[in-house]
């Protein structure tokens, strides 16, 4: 019995070490698998983020020659005013410096650069000739150009952006890749951006620039040279071995799994590639780990009797699944708060962020909005201390009525842009012609003291919908911007002109300006737009706002000569 039970012993423990080889074996081929594969979706996560990087970084340069595009200096610059392209130049400079931009400049519509923001540099791109670029080539087809290339005065790469201006000159945008490089070396494994012919153009490894993911054609070697005129030792392979599976590569130090992403730049393809060697080290480690541990199971169970040995390892197996839930659902937990956390910060910056526009547009519009009547008032006081001198008392009394009147509209127009931020209209009811031309007379009665103007014959009784106090902002804002158009002009004259017809009355506003420049009309109701130097850009587009509240309109209309702006009132 003792030599069976002998016999037994070796066979069984013979059966649990060959248990424990193929352990070893099938666990350190499970193991390594999923180590590439965590390391292939880790990879993916990256790509995807560095690609949204990337993307934001061209976003934010692709808006700089759209803003520029329309400039005044701009236009000028490229119509040949040297103190426009002086001026240029130092806007240019300080823009890049804020922008952290390679380099901006303006290009005339004969190729020659007229500005650039490094003016002051003996490199300076000012009086080189772009007609070669094909990005400039694009832009005065009225395409948007791009086209990553060598400096030819810098020699560093970059991606060239840019956009034609209305006189057939360009802006570009010069955007290095240099931070960006280094935030994705940073962050560890090789991170490159290829083109549509398989170049790489951006990488974290300076070494692998200009490198061929594949074999290139003859044709494909030539243009890509000829356009971004790299040198001719460059377009070497790229030092990594494909192996048996696609996305996984043998280099001369490491093997790497890659991973793609794409970008928002036609073409370009961005792909992270990771090493996996210390992953799948670690993984047949704790495989080994893992067949030595059985094997000190079956040593030990070879000692005992075989009830105990089950009993003891289904214990070990039971405490070993509970306190994996339990990590499993603690990290759960923890990740869960976590996420519940920045998702809370979000919704606060949000919130803030709401809080602050809101506040900004409320403060503008009380700012221009209580501006007329304060400089009546102050008109009124100082008058009203002259008055008081030479004994004319009534007249005195007759001001201070005046001025309690304006602060009494003060204090409407404040509750009715605080009703405004809460896009609330108010009450609208019949409102007398006469008295919005007489309430907004009074107000502007010191600016209109040296201007010829012209009223209209009212209609006894001519009433439309509407607010009072409202009817007169929008008159208001609209004689206010003739008395400063016409400043400046040998003949100060503004007339009003009033048609009605059974449902709408129309009230007409002309001056004897400049005119609005054709290049403003489209934009004039767009909040900032102005064409004066002081102005804020805001009275249009809050009286456009009050006359759509109450059921009206505000155009600007044709004139020979001039501006004119129509209010359209609906007839009580």
């Amino acid at each position: 019995m003792r030599r069976t039970g002998s016999v037994e012993d070796r066979l069984w423990l013979l059966a649990t070490l060959a248990v424990a080889v193929a352990a070893f074996l099938i666990a350190g081929h499970l193991a390594e698998r999923r180590a590439i594969d965590e390391r292939r979706s880790q990879a993916s996560i990256d790509a995807r983020l560095r690609a949204a990087l990337l993307d934001s970084e061209l976003a934010r340069f692709r808006l700089l020659p759209l803003t520029l595009a329309d400039d005044r200096d701009v236009i000028a610059a490229i119509d040949g005013s040297a103190a426009a392209q002086a001026a240029l130049d130092r806007k240019l400079e300080a823009l890049a410096q804020i922008t952290r931009a390679a380099a901006i400049y303006v290009i005339g519509s004969n190729g020659i650069a007229v500005a650039a923001s490094n003016w002051r540099s003996p490199q300076s791109f000012v009086r080189n000739d772009y007609t070669f670029r094909p990005y400039f080539r694009d832009a005065r087809a009225g395409q948007d150009g791009s086209q990553y290339a060598l400096g030819t005065v810098s020699h560093r790469p970059g991606l060239y952006l840019a956009r034609s201006t209305a006189n057939r000159g360009a802006i570009v945008v010069k955007l290095e890749f240099d931070a960006i490089e280094r935030e994705w070396a940073r962050a560890g494994g090789v991170s490159v951006v290829r083109n549509p012919i398989g170049i790489v153009l951006v990488t974290s490894k300076p070494g692998w620039r200009f490198a061929a993911t594949h074999p290139l054609s003859t044709d494909d070697t030539r243009r890509f040279r000829a356009e971004t005129r790299v040198p001719t030792t460059a377009l070497s392979a790229l030092p990594l071995a494909p192996s048996s599976k696609p996305d996984l590569f043998t280099g001369a130090r490491s093997t790497m799994v890659a991973q793609s992403a794409p970008t928002t730049q036609p073409g370009w393809r961005l792909t992270v590639f990771a090493p996996i060697d210390a992953a799948v080290a670690a993984a047949r480690r704790l495989a080994a780990l893992a067949a030595l541990a059985t094997i000190a199971i079956a040593a030990i169970a070879w000692s005992i009797r075989q009830r105990v040995l089950n009993a003891a390892r289904r214990t070990a197996e039971l405490e070993r699944a509970v306190a994996e839930r339990t990590a499993d659902l603690r990290r759960e937990m923890d990740e869960r708060a976590s996420s519940e956390a920045r998702a809370a910060d979000l919704r606060e910056g949000l919130r803030q962020a709401n809080r602050l526009a809101a506040l900004g547009q409320i403060t503008a519009s009380v700012a221009h909005e209580t501006a007329q009547p304060v400089t009546a008032i102050r008109t009124y006081a100082l008058s009203s201390e002259a008055l008081l001198d030479s004994g004319a008392l009534d007249d005195v009394r007759s001001n201070l009525t005046a001025i309690g009147r304006l602060a009494d509209r003060i204090a409407t127009i404040t509750t009715q842009l605080r009703g405004f931020s809460r896009r609330q209209a108010g009450t609208l009811r019949p409102v007398l012609v006469a008295d919005v031309l007489d309430g907004a007379s009074l107000i502007m009665k010191d600016q209109l003291r040296d201007v010829t103007l012209q009223l209209p014959a009212i209609e006894p009784g001519l009433a439309v919908i509407g607010g009072k106090v409202r009817l007169e902002q929008v008159l208001v804002i609209l004689l206010q911007n003739a008395v400063e158009a016409i400043a400046d002009r040998p003949s100060r004259r503004i007339a009003l002109d009033l048609t009605s017809d059974d449902i709408t009355v129309r009230l007409s506003i002309s001056d004897s300006g400049p005119g609005i420049p054709a290049e403003l009309a489209a934009r004039l109701f767009t909040p900032f737009v102005t064409t004066r130097p002081q102005g804020l850009g805001l009275g249009l587009v809050i009286a456009q706002d009050i006359m759509t509240e109450l059921g009206g309109s505000l155009r600007l209309m044709p004139a020979d000569s001039g501006a004119m702006f129509e209010i359209g009132m609906r007839r009580a």
